[in-house]
């Protein structure tokens, strides 16, 4: 009835496997035993071809030689587990060599195998590093469900795939992110998955949100404040930096921290440490900063009322979150998971007209607004079945959102033909104009994957500044 939860430990029975080897006939033969065996293996001839198809999607499982022109195994080794620890590499190595497949151990190596291998040695090798990279998965999904910061995604579409494939990928490091889109669209959902899927998520989780705390108290809610620093400070206050410590701080509505107390939170995230209002001395604080916006920081900057230096520093790593108008395939299971949740144990369907309807609906307001809809279908539904008059008045279009937003109709195809490959250069420049030529943007507009996008642009020569 419901999409998967794609509990995301990225793990499709039985794995995707990256394969590198410069030795042409054996890696054909290894692919061929491999996918016979049902795994989905990507193959690559040397050391840097399978570090960029490593940075270009996820995998389970890093099968590489060690001795390769270029890049040399071990290299691949180090880098693969500087970038994702929690996928294990196994090494081929010449048989008998035993001191270089010790010293692969020692970096880091799951286990290798000997050169010219049987291919039951392979698959038993191969399923063994899979299945640890099960049990890894499935014990940080249960502290993750123990630790209860972690909101449940439903989805179906491509672009929330993508989104979350790179949320996994840059929540192992302590890099600063920030994450866009519009209001209800789940921003603070996507950080919550981030600290989870990280290594600080048995540490706090601290949400603030900029906008609904008055600026003159936003100093003292953030970085604490000393007793007798001002009137009505009767205690000493950690603020929610401090209360971070070991975990994530998200700062929720950025954009709308005070000019004058932007200065302060940049020096904070560089320095790793903030000053406390009428304190004598910083205090260091290790927190990791996540950030959520649904202004538009650039056009701020220019405007002169948000730092563009404090921008940069937040903007470490940019995610970007569809709308349900970009994603309309998500509405029929978000809604159905929605009266599910909201029925309390009541059997209640959703009549097709009224999916339908659903899914016609521009959703200014998102995921939030949807939900919402749902609630009082489900509130008003009197039987087993919601219905078509229940829903909430719908804006006029006009109203919900900019025309540039609004999906064109399909033209009609001339007669006389047209080049395919003209309307996808076109169609791909319009979406960077729309999104101020922002890739990562672009491509969840479009519905495909960022590292396809780049692709298209490098082949048609398309410039990324739109």
């Amino acid at each position: 009835m419901f999409p998967p939860f794609l509990p995301d430990n990225g793990i499709d029975m039985p794995g995707r496997i990256l394969f590198i080897d410069d030795d042409r006939t054996g890696r054909e033969v290894a692919l061929f035993n491999l996918r016979r065996a049902g795994y989905d293996v990507t193959a690559a001839g040397d050391g840097q071809e399978g570090l960029d198809a490593f940075a270009a999607e996820p995998f389970d499982l890093v099968v590489t030689d060690l001795k390769m022109p270029g890049i040399s195994g071990m290299e691949v080794l180090r880098k693969v587990r500087a970038r994702d620890p929690e996928v294990p590499v196994l090494v081929i190595t010449a048989f008998g060599n035993v001191e270089t497949a010790v010293g692969a151990m020692k970096e880091g190596a799951y286990d290798f195998i000997g050169k010219p291998f049987h291919r039951d040695q392979l698959l038993l090798s191969v399923g063994k590093a899979m299945d640890r990279r099960r049990l890894a998965a499935e014990v940080r999904d249960l502290r993750i469900r123990a630790a209860g910061v972690e909101r449940e995604v439903v989805f179906v579409s491509a672009a929330m795939r993508s989104l979350l494939d790179m949320a996994d990928r840059i929540a192992r490091t302590d890099a600063t992110v920030l994450i866009t889109g519009e209001s209800g669209t789940g921003k603070e959902m996507i950080a919550r998955r981030i600290h989870s899927r990280s290594s600080r998520a048995e540490g706090p989780f601290v949400a603030v949100n900029c906008a609904a705390i008055p600026g003159e108290l936003l100093e003292s809610e953030l970085f604490g404040h000393a007793r007798g620093a001002f009137t009505g400070a009767v205690r000493d206050r950690a603020g929610r930096f401090r209360q971070a410590a070991g975990g994530t701080l998200f700062l929720d509505e950025v954009a709308e921290i005070p000019a004058a107390l932007q200065g302060k939170l940049l020096r904070a995230i560089q320095e790793k440490a903030v000053d406390s209002v009428g304190a004598d001395a910083p205090v260091a604080v290790d927190a990791r900063i996540l950030a959520a916006t649904n202004r538009d920081l650039p056009g701020r900057i220019r405007e002169g009322a948000f730092r563009e230096d404090l921008y940069y520093r937040l903007n470490v790593v940019g995610l970007h979150v569809p709308s349900l108008r970009e994603r309309p395939e998500d509405i029929p299971p978000l809604a159905l998971r929605f009266v599910s949740d909201l029925a309390a144990g009541r059997e209640i369907a959703v009549p097709p007209a009224v999916m339908e309807a659903l899914r016609r609906r521009p959703w200014p307001g998102n995921v939030r607004e949807l939900k919402n809809a749902c609630e009082r279908l489900v509130v008003l539904c009197r039987g087993d079945e919601v219905a078509l008059e229940d829903l909430p008045t719908a804006p006029r279009q006009a109203e919900a959102h900019s025309p540039e937003d609004v999906p064109p109709s399909f033209p009609p195809l001339p007669p006389e033909g047209l080049s395919l490959v003209d309307l996808e250069r076109r169609v791909i420049e319009k979406a960077l104009r729309l999104k101020g030529g922002n890739i990562t943007q672009a491509a969840a507009y479009l519905r495909i994957p960022r590292h396809i996008l780049v692709y298209r642009l490098e082949k048609y020569g398309i410039r990324r500044d739109g």
